[in-house]
């Protein structure tokens, strides 16, 4: 008779294999709970996930309309369905084997042939994942549907929950459960967006209501003789209060015109940022529509603050020029209003212009970003390039 500990290695299910030596061999058999078991996934994963898989910091995303993504703390990750035409044979763990009990006795003689793996499953294929960039056009969408207003701002009462619901506002659950990102993905989408969190809901400042906030801030800087370089927060914050703004918006006007410079215990220090107070104010004044371009730069250099200068390179992927006669006009065409995924982003681009000069595509392509694929990739994928003569302007033109 064999000893007690022989019974439980022969008992093992897919242990005998991992233990499988590369010259043995073991007979396998039907496992009792044999079938489909559409709930069992094969899921193959590169070896720096693995950790995150293990210790469940990975999520699955999407909508019931939408294909799944993966998604760990900082990359996003699609996921398809690979068929294999060989048979890959799915063989449960001891606990779920019936190979024999606990108490079986097995001559020394048999040992070799009672040794069988189960097969539960036999699986067609497995779910592989490639990095593709987050899709955060639907978070745009969907914050846009009801921007914060300078109305909503004055009521004085807290919204009630039948408000909100009508309102379709969202907490940063909702967005995690809605938007195919990852957190750290999703955070920069709405920090791009310039979203603030009010009262647990992400929302966009309506652009009128910035721009209030915005000129009563700079209206203020010279009233109280403050530098645009170094604007003190407490200060800032409290006059904007008694103008009326809440606290929370005048420290995001700060935080989407402005950088921090310092930071202490009781104040930060910020400084406003030209290029993003300028492109303000053209956006401002080309959201009425096209405008010769001395009119334009006239209007836009008596609205900024003295103590900035403007210049047209600041414009750079937010308007665009066009000669009509002989004259140029300039419109705005902001590369945060496009889409971005690759091919709404050139079917757009080459709707509004059927050719383009590199200097004038490149600040609407530089923020595209699809895993595995360079700018210049891109631009073979979905653009033809023709040059004349070796020392011309490349053009570009939809494929």
């Amino acid at each position: 008779m064999c000893m007690m500990e022989q019974p439980e290695r022969c008992c093992k299910g897919a242990e005998v294999l991992l233990n499988l030596k590369s010259t043995s061999s073991v007979s396998i058999q039907y496992h009792p709970l044999f079938g489909s078991h559409d709930d069992l996934i094969l899921l193959e994963i590169d070896e720096k996930l693995l950790q995150d898989v293990l210790y469940q910091r990975v999520t699955l995303r999407g909508q019931p309309d939408e294909d799944a993504v993966f998604c760990t703390k900082s990359k996003t990750y699609s996921v398809k369905f690979v068929g294999t035409s060989n048979s890959v044979l799915l063989v449960p763990p001891a606990d779920y084997s019936t190979l024999c009990k606990v108490s079986q006795v097995c001559d020394v003689e048999d040992y070799e042939q009672q040794i069988s793996a189960s097969v539960i499953k036999v699986a067609p294929g497995n779910m592989e994942l490639v990095e593709v960039a987050p899709r955060l056009d639907k978070l745009k969408s969907i914050l846009s549907e009801n921007l914060y207003s300078s109305d909503e701002a004055l009521e004085t009462e807290d919204l009630d929950f039948m408000d909100r619901s009508m309102r379709r506002l969202y907490t940063w659950d909702d967005l995690t459960n809605m938007v195919q990102a990852s957190d750290d993905e999703l955070r920069t989408g709405l920090q791009a967006l310039s979203a603030v969190e009010i009262d647990g809901y992400w929302r966009i400042v309506d652009e009128k209501y910035m721009d209030m906030i915005l000129r009563m801030l700079l209206h203020n800087s010279v009233l109280n003789d403050w530098s645009l370089d170094r604007l003190i927060e407490d200060k800032v914050v409290s006059v904007l209060k008694s103008d009326g703004f809440p606290p929370k918006l005048a420290y995001h006007c700060l935080h989407v015109y402005g950088s921090r410079v310092e930071e202490g215990m009781d104040r930060g220090v910020w400084k406003m940022d030209a290029r993003r107070v300028c492109v303000h104010f053209a956006r401002r004044i080309l959201r009425e529509g096209k405008r010769k371009i001395e009119n334009f730069m006239e209007e836009w250099t008596r609205m900024i603050p003295e103590e900035m200068q403007a210049t047209f390179d600041m414009l750079e992927g937010e308007v665009l020029t066009e000669k009509l006669g002989v004259e140029t006009w300039v419109y705005g065409f902001s590369v945060s209003s496009l889409p971005s995924t690759p091919a709404e982003r050139f079917s757009i681009l080459f709707k509004e212009r059927p050719k383009w000069e590199w200097k004038d595509l490149e600040p609407y392509i530089r923020d595209l970003s699809v895993p595995g694929l360079s700018s210049e990739a891109l631009l073979l994928k979905y653009t033809r390039r023709t040059q004349p003569t070796v020392d011309a302007e490349p053009v570009f033109t939809a494929r």
